[in-house]
C-alpha cells in the first residue's frame, strides 16, 4: 500500500519542488487546469529523463 502511494505522490513532489508550483497562478479554472496538465506532462519527462537521454560518450544514430 505504501509503495503504491509513493508511486502516485512522486510526480506531485517533482511539480512542487523542481518546478516551484505551490499556489495557483490564475483565477480561472480552465487556465489552472491547463497549467497543471502541462506541469504533469513535464514531470513525466523529468522522471524518465535518464531513459530518454543517451548515455555520455555513446553515439546513437
Amino acid at each position: 500500500k505504501a509503495s503504491l502511494r509513493a508511486k502516485v505522490e512522486h510526480p506531485f513532489r517533482v511539480i512542487k519542488r523542481q518546478f516551484g508550483y505551490v499556489k495557483v497562478r490564475y483565477r480561472g479554472l480552465a487556465k489552472n487546469t491547463a497549467q497543471v496538465l502541462t506541469l504533469f506532462a513535464l514531470s513525466n519527462l523529468w522522471l524518465t529523463r535518464k531513459a530518454l537521454m543517451p548515455a555520455a560518450g555513446k553515439l546513437c544514430l
